[in-house]
């Protein structure tokens, strides 16, 4: 019963992921293609959890926490960027 939740799951988050993908391509402003990339990170995070869970190994978790690190910093340093015009002071 868990390998089909978790399959259903993981075909959830790909779906919602290529979603994503096209709102980066489509989106009209650079925010909201910003907002899409966060959404994505969000979603591989998901998708590498559950496949960590899936594999029964601890190193997904791993580079799930790196993922959720460099998302974080991205987001952070675009919105530093689009306040101030420049990520160093």
């Amino acid at each position: 019963m868990i390998d089909a939740s978790l399959t259903f799951s993981m075909g959830c988050f790909a779906l919602a992921l290529m979603i994503n993908l096209w709102r980066v391509i489509v989106a009209r402003g650079v925010p909201e293609r910003v907002l899409a990339l966060d959404t994505m990170v969000i979603n591989v995070i998901a998708l590498t959890m559950l496949y960590g869970i899936y594999a029964g190994t601890a190193v997904y978790f791993e580079a799930t926490l790196m993922f959720a690190m460099t998302g974080f910093i991205s987001t952070v340093a675009y919105a530093k960027f689009m306040l101030r015009g420049s990520l160093i002071e």
